[in-house]
């Protein structure tokens, strides 16, 4: 399960990476609004703990924009501010939970494992992504089609998995390599195509007609071939 965290206070946010990490999470963490959106329009997160008074862009702010752009990923506000009219402002905004500071690392998880059950579309609660003919499990990178099954490479699965949750959607370069890649590694732009040419190989291998599409001078996008 992919977190990400955006919280301003450096301490703060360093102890919750040690501790999320400990407890198996993959945590992506930044400091300020702008930064936090840019994850977000990523789509990578499977869940995301946002502080409500970020620098920049306010986490209100910040929530308001990505679920009037349709994005549907659990987020679960933090924050000192804890009035009632407080906690009602920020569920209207379209937050899915409300922890106030300072909380119990014990309680924080337990919203975390609640988070993860709701909904049709929290795709970690399974491990499982679905599209068309095929099915890969996060987990093992395990990837199956109506020719059998084969196991992927930690990127390769990665970078599935990103085009999975996000079918029929063109994502950009800067997107897949963020996701797939993280922020802080040195990547050049072409193990990206490399790693779409091994995944079309895997695709044809598995008699799957789900294809990766070549944007021009944008990205990637899956679709469904035809019969």
């Amino acid at each position: 399960m992919r977190i990400l965290l955006i919280e301003d206070d450096q301490k703060l946010n360093e102890a919750l990476c040690c501790a999320l990490r400990r407890e198996g999470y993959e945590v992506d963490a930044c400091l300020d609004g702008q930064d936090g959106l840019y994850y977000m329009e990523t789509g990578s997160a499977d869940l995301v703990l946002l502080d409500r008074m970020l620098p920049g862009l306010s986490g209100t702010e910040l929530l308001r924009q990505r679920r009037s752009a349709g994005d549907t990923t659990p987020v679960l506000l933090l924050t000192a501010m804890g009035t009632l009219a407080d906690r009602v402002e920020g569920l209207d905004l379209g937050a899915d939970d409300y922890l106030v500071k300072p909380f119990a690392m014990e309680e924080l998880l337990a919203r975390i494992r609640s988070l993860s059950r709701r909904g049709p579309g929290f795709h970690v609660a399974s491990g499982r992504l679905s599209w068309g003919d095929l099915t890969l499990e996060e987990s093992s990178c395990r990837l199956s089609g109506p020719g059998g099954a084969c196991t992927l490479s930690r990127r390769e699965c990665g970078l599935l998995a990103a085009l999975l949750r996000h079918p029929g959607q063109t994502l950009g370069r800067s997107q897949l390599l963020l996701s797939v890649w993280g922020p802080d590694t040195e990547v050049e732009d072409g193990n990206l195509d490399n790693y779409i040419f091994f995944l079309r190989r895997r695709l044809r291998a598995l008699s799957s007609r789900t294809a990766i599409r070549t944007v021009r001078g944008v990205g990637y996008r899956l679709e469904e071939e035809s019969i």
